[in-house]
């Protein structure tokens, strides 16, 4: 093929390459958007930390219900935890109401918003999470979100502020 005899202009295949290409660079900027309004809104990046908040919620709901059964399912992450109770004899559930209850460092929890959360840890997405709470208005707490093994630990290795 020379000069001369050049392929005939086809405006489909080059609309096509346009979009695709206009297509490409959206989705580009899209991606970037999610992952740094999850850092930006205190959920993580892509809002990865965003299962670990609601199971923080729904222990914390749990508390408030005074369910503590199910709120101790949550925090040792085995819902059938009363068949194997001898497994929990180092933490059983007498001593963690007391500790949600009575030594709370907040006193009964009555109300609670999950604010933010922190990776924490080794690799991309770390090893735990650190769950912001602030409890009965004016309380603020710190709970960690083990990733390995999906149990919840109080008080964390450190916090954060914000």
């Amino acid at each position: 093929m020379t000069l001369l005899n050049a392929p005939t202009y086809n405006a489909d295949r080059e609309n096509l390459k346009r979009n695709l290409l206009i297509g490409a660079g959206a989705l580009v900027a899209l991606i970037v958007v999610i992952a740094f309004a999850g850092i930006l809104t205190g959920h993580g990046w892509f809002f990865s930390n965003l299962p670990a908040e609601h199971r923080v919620h729904h222990f914390l709901t749990d508390i408030e219900n005074k369910d503590f059964k199910a709120a101790y399912a949550i925090y040792v992450n085995d819902p059938a935890w009363e068949q194997n109770t001898a497994k929990y004899t180092a933490y059983p559930l007498s001593r963690f109401t007391e500790d949600w209850t009575t030594y709370s460092d907040v006193g009964a929890i009555k109300s609670h918003h999950v604010d933010k959360s922190v990776t924490d840890g080794t690799g991309p997405f770390g090893t735990g999470i650190i769950v912001g709470v602030t409890a009965n208005g004016s309380k603020r707490m710190f709970i960690w979100y083990e990733r390995k093994d999906g149990t919840l630990t109080y008080p964390p290795p450190h916090v954060f502020s914000y």
